[in-house]
């Protein structure tokens, strides 16, 4: 099960602390400019290192592209991309060769698997998800050809949360923070938790702009359910929302719906799709992470003897995951619009355009 998607399906390979990471692309129309230092930029976006509100750890993510690609395009066969891991230092690890870490996958894979690479939690770590957002990347060209954007930004820290959601000024946020005025208690509250030798949650807020009516099959793939899987899938994620989410449970019925008229909907709280198919207007979701269950401090736990013991754990780990896994959760939408346009449309770059432009 390291497969996604139907017409558009990838595959992803590696470990945290393995030789390398890296994914398998299918079903890329033919004749796809394929930007490779686009493809590198988004790497950039999630690799860590670089700075203090992210873990020490420092790789270059610099990928390669091994399949799929002549002169420039894709050619309609599988893109097959490398991302060689540089900088693992295993032996932080050693010291939990037998303990389960609170919080991670450790216990599960083990008692599933019977055998765990204990190096960084393995497949369980988010350095796969490096694999996640090359594979976005080739997924935001072919959508950006279409018109169609996705974006993302950090909508609250802990009890920090945004008042507006500014996706250009995320960019330029050294935490992707959507509100200016709120970044900086945000900030604070990372690095508290941080000098804590604790971690904190957040909230990743992705709008998907100019997706057509009509994307979602019913019953049983719907683009919200999809969507929804798509971000459930990404580690640490612990709820998502579509458009109001949970409010919609406390509101009345006359003031839930988007009413409508010969221009479009009058509001947007359905977050752009109704009966699991898009209505046209923009995608919103938001997706919670919990705390990087990754912390200093000293902890119970039991080894796998099931004997009680407490331990401190070494390494270097991110004080807040929802600040790098806000580009995943971009990527990861990518992915899932891309794929609901080929299961509408042929696989040839020319029928799509025609069909959508």
């Amino acid at each position: 099960m390291n497969s996604f998607g139907q017409k558009l399906k990838f595959s992803t390979f590696g470990e945290s602390h393995g030789t390398a990471l890296g994914c398998i692309l299918d079903g890329v129309p033919a004749g796809l400019k394929i930007d490779e230092e686009y493809i590198q930029s988004e790497l950039d976006r999630r690799k860590p290192g670089k700075s203090e509100f992210e873990t020490a750890r420092k790789e270059a993510d610099k990928v390669e592209i091994l399949s799929g690609v002549f002169e420039g395009l894709s050619t309609g066969t599988p893109i097959a991309m490398v991302i060689y891991n540089t900088n693992q230092k295993s032996k932080d690890y050693s010291n939990i060769k037998d303990v389960f870490r609170p919080g991670h996958a450790d216990f599960t894979y083990f008692h599933k698997y019977g055998i765990r690479d204990y190096r960084g939690g393995g497949r369980s770590s988010a350095r796969e998800t490096a694999a996640r957002v090359a594979a976005g990347a080739i997924a935001k060209l072919m959508l950006n050809s279409l018109n169609i954007s996705v974006h993302s930004g950090i909508s609250a820290v802990g009890e920090v949360a945004s008042e507006s959601y500014d996706y250009e000024s995320a960019k330029n946020s050294i935490i992707y923070s959507l509100d200016p005025h709120a970044e900086s208690a945000q900030k604070e509250i990372i690095l508290k938790a941080k000098n804590e030798h604790d971690s904190v949650g957040g909230v990743a807020r992705v709008l998907i702009k100019g997706a057509p009516v009509g994307l979602g099959q019913p019953l049983y793939y719907k683009l919200d359910g999809v969507l929804a899987d798509a971000m459930m899938g990404i580690n640490a994620v612990k709820a998502v929302e579509i458009g109001d989410g949970v409010l919609s449970a406390s509101a009345l019925g006359s003031q839930n719906n988007d009413e409508i008229r010969s221009d479009g909907f009058e509001s947007n709280h359905a977050g752009g799709i109704l009966g699991g198919i898009s209505n046209g207007e923009d995608i919103v979701m938001n997706v919670y992470f919990k705390p990087t269950p990754s912390i200093f401090k000293e902890q119970h736990t039991i080894n796998t003897r099931n004997e009680e013991l407490d331990f401190a754990l070494k390494g270097r780990h991110d004080p807040c995951v929802a600040i790098r896994g806000t580009v995943v959760c971009e990527s990861m939408a990518a992915l899932v619009i891309a794929d609901m346009l080929l299961l509408n449309m042929g696989s040839n770059m020319d029928g799509l355009q025609r069909y959508y432009k």
